[in-house]
């Protein structure tokens, strides 16, 4: 039921090209519009988390520039290496409580560590009615979310700490997977306070990576030689 009104609130407040390119009929019939969480832009990031380095990839939801005026919409810079307007909807139940405000709070964590982990400087989050019905929205700062939850919150989670157990996990992780190639698999099951790490194949991409993906790769690899 949670996913549902997410999905719409993305259906009616994104356009799939800019405003001026948009007709009239489209813009207004978005109510209606059936829900569809196929269409999204992927963001492919390379960063490092304490020793390591990584390549991430993610889907995000729209992009946007908000300019001292009216809302212009974005187009991708013609340097790869600046940083795109991304912006990521959510969408929440409006905190009636203390404990409604900490459930949001925890939610926040997962908005935080997505959009900060793909280079997602802003959130805009649609608060909701038990019904469904969106009633407020608030634009956050992806990188002003730890301190909001330290100092105006119930601080049920510190930023730094989630980052510095990432880097550990990820270093333990490195030492551990020590052999070349093979599909490897990650668990933490539910009450068991131990993650367990195990091999589950000698080789393949495990249903990640598409057949149609792979034998591109591989024909760019030869021609590359």
């Amino acid at each position: 039921m949670s996913l549902t009104p997410g999905y719409k609130f993305e259906t009616i407040s994104l356009l799939p090209a800019p405003w001026a390119e948009t007709s009239r009929d489209y813009i207004e019939s978005r109510e209606g519009l059936t829900v569809n969480n196929s269409a999204q832009y992927c963001s492919v990031v390379k960063t490092g988390i304490g020793k390591l380095k990584l390549i991430l990839g993610g889907e995000v939801d729209a992009r946007k520039f908000l300019s001292p005026g009216p809302y212009l919409w974005d187009t991708k810079p013609p340097d790869p290496s600046s940083p795109i307007n991304w912006v990521e909807l959510k969408t929440a139940a409006t905190p009636l409580s203390d404990r409604d405000m900490l459930k949001y709070e925890r939610k926040l964590l997962k908005f935080w560590i997505q959009s900060f982990l793909l280079g997602v400087p802003k959130l805009i989050v649609g608060f909701r009615s038990k019904e469904g019905v969106l009633q407020s929205l608030e634009e956050l700062d992806t990188a002003q979310i730890p301190r909001l939850v330290k100092t105006k919150g119930k601080s049920s989670w510190d930023g730094n700490v989630c980052i510095n157990f990432t880097a550990a996990f990820l270093e333990w992780l490195s030492a551990t997977i020590i052999e070349d190639g093979g599909i490897w698999r990650i668990r933490k099951r539910e009450k068991v306070p131990v993650v367990e790490v195990f091999k589950v194949g000698e080789s393949g991409y495990g249903n990640i990576l598409l057949k149609e993906f792979v034998e591109w790769r591989s024909r760019e690899g030869e021609d590359a030689q």
